[in-house]
């Protein structure tokens, strides 16, 4: 009995001891572990919330520089020929040096379409109009008026001669107009 007394005496601490380090092992290690990982994961939630926070904190200049980009973009539309297609473009621009024609005196004989130009983002809208102006006055005033219109509009070709020599007094002029439109 004595030996199993010594072998008890012996085996209960160690068995204890074993059991502490499994405990110790198993159960506080995970622990420890579990929690840092909760804590990453804490500091993790915490730095998004503060970049969600910093956007938020944003959204009203955001709004304001959007607002501008957009007023900045609507003023730049007023100097192209807003249309959605090249066709509807052309049709635009030819009211528009039609109108210029008319009210300056000259009689509009004809007038086509020539085949848009690509430009990188842009279009290259060009018309040829044949017209007869009464004076050289008419043709300068209708000349000054497309180049400063709005949208921006170019003569890139004039040809003008006289409809009689004997009375000088009537102008033919073929002029090809053009004007820049959205792809």
């Amino acid at each position: 009995m004595k030996r199993r007394t010594k072998l008890l005496i012996v085996a209960i601490p160690v068995n204890v001891i074993l059991l502490g380090a499994v405990i110790y092992q198993y159960g506080i290690l995970n622990i420890r572990d579990e929690m840092s990982s909760v804590s990453d994961l804490q500091v993790t939630k915490m730095k998004t919330l503060q970049k969600c926070l910093d956007a938020i904190a944003q959204k009203s200049k955001l709004e304001r520089q959007l607002a501008s980009l957009k007023e900045k973009r609507k003023n730049e539309d007023t100097k192209i020929i807003v249309a959605l297609t090249p066709a509807s473009a052309a049709a635009n621009l030819q009211n528009t040096v039609k109108g210029i024609i008319t009210s300056r005196g000259g009689t509009v004989n004809s007038e086509r379409v020539e085949r848009p130009d690509d430009l990188g983002k842009f279009r290259v809208i060009n018309i040829v109009v044949d017209v007869i102006f009464p004076d050289i006055r008419a043709l300068s005033d209708t000349l000054f008026a497309i180049e400063t219109q709005t949208p921006y509009l170019v003569v890139k070709e004039l040809d003008a001669r006289v409809r009689n020599y004997a009375d000088p007094k009537d102008l033919i002029v073929k002029m090809k107009v053009s004007g820049l439109t959205g792809g």
